[in-house]
């Protein structure tokens, strides 16, 4: 256990039918996402659920939940955005070598990738990508044939939509996604974007969520919405084939839009040599086999990160408020987790009722961002404080840098 000046975690979640432990006090989780908690706790085939510090509210199963299950999976523990998730890099500049005014560089990075609904006009070659070390083809180019041949494999239900998902490979999307440009504490500067699978991705999702809703198994449950699959079904296989699909083409996509993003800040110095580190690439809604207790479970992340012993990860806060880059401890009580960013505390619709354009402007001050209606839901305020949410997870992740955020795209 954890003990800081104030609590010690995790803790048990009381009223949970499986082992529920909490990196966050009931009295500061939404009633709501607690009841929902609970449900996934009492599902027969849940072995246990962990509880990282930036939970709340979500669809069917809670943000911020780690679940292992015995031959099952539920497609809303995983989440409609499958593979979700961070991808951070650090240059060879400093804060020194910036210039007061970071409209140019923001400017060329919406140029280079689109954000919101909007895709590339082509579907992007990675043949013709550069890699991040710029010596030679991009490193998201290796495979790429062999990945689209499987796109034929994938659900009937969505043949129509390939060209489509092509286009949108490398593109940012909306909502809580981002790209930024931050220094850390020793003035250095860092790259990192957070996104996911898209269209495609999400009608994956919602097409599975659909079909587990009509097995016969699922038809007693508290809540429809955490519907499973059954080990050894077609039903199931057909899910996990497309979600492992559907995993790799958010990091895909990922790697493409760093590679895009680092194109974009070199051209912003032609006077400068720059180097770039080994990306970082991380998914936080996702499914993986691992080893519980000397048992292979089925292990969903939904707003989690894996945080294996000397695991990197990234963990974003809101808006402009910066990141951590965290190295995880390989806490086994946490199903070697941690969370996923800062985690909302309040509803996009009610950020949108309680702030004001002059709050987003005074919250993002010091900050080349948007500050118009568009992303007023995305207002820092909106969210949990990250600082508190990196400080309950001490035993699960040690920091190795705090980044600070002076650049910020969103779609």
């Amino acid at each position: 256990m954890t003990t800081t000046t104030d609590h010690t975690f995790p803790v048990h979640l009381s009223g949970a039918k499986t082992p529920t432990l909490m990196w966050a006090h009931e009295h500061d989780v939404e009633p709501a996402a607690l009841a929902q908690l609970r449900n996934i706790a009492a599902l027969p085939w849940v072995e246990g659920v962990r509880v990282m510090p930036d939970v709340h509210l979500g669809k069917g199963a809670t943000v911020g939940s780690v679940i292992a299950m015995r031959d099952a999976v539920s497609p809303n523990a995983v989440g409609v955005d499958i593979g979700c998730g961070m991808i951070g890099v650090r240059t060879s500049l400093t804060a020194d070598d910036l210039p007061d005014d970071l409209s140019s560089i923001r400017a060329r990075i919406e140029a280079a990738i689109p954000v919101g609904f909007h895709a590339h006009g082509e579907a992007l070659d990675p043949g013709r990508l550069r890699s991040i070390s710029g010596t030679g083809p991009a490193e998201v180019a290796r495979g790429a044939d062999a990945f689209w041949a499987r796109f034929a494999g994938l659900s009937a239900r969505v043949s129509d939509i390939e060209g489509r998902a092509r286009r949108q490979l490398g593109t940012l999307g909306g909502g809580n996604h981002f790209i930024e440009l931050c220094t850390d504490t020793t003035g250095q500067v860092w790259l990192q974007l957070h996104s996911g699978s898209r269209n495609i991705g999400k009608t994956l999702a919602e097409q599975h969520v659909a079909v587990a809703k009509g097995l016969a198994h699922n038809a007693g449950l508290v809540d429809r919405e955490l519907a499973v699959f059954l080990g050894g079904t077609p039903e199931m296989d057909a899910y996990l084939a497309d979600l492992w699909w559907a995993q790799e083409y958010a990091a895909r996509s990922r790697a493409v839009m760093m590679t895009l993003v680092v194109d974009a800040v070199r051209a912003s110095f032609p006077g400068l040599e720059l180097r770039f580190d080994e990306a970082v690439n991380v998914h936080h809604n996702y499914v993986a086999m691992e080893q519980v207790d000397g048992r292979e479970l089925v292990v969903t992340r939904k707003g989690a990160i894996r945080a294996g012993a000397g695991d990197l990860g990234l963990i974003p806060g809101s808006m402009g408020t910066g990141s951590y880059i965290v190295r995880g401890l390989g806490n086994p009580a946490s199903y070697w987790s941690a969370s996923h960013g800062a985690g909302r505390r309040m509803s996009r619709t009610k950020a949108k009722k309680t702030f004001t354009l002059d709050d987003l402007a005074a919250q993002t001050a010091g900050v080349e961002c948007r500050k118009d209606a568009g992303v007023l839901d995305e207002i820092p305020a909106a969210y949990k404080d990250l600082d508190q949410v990196v400080a309950a997870q001490s035993d699960l992740v040690e920091v190795v840098a705090r980044l600070t955020t002076l650049l910020c795209v969103k779609g």
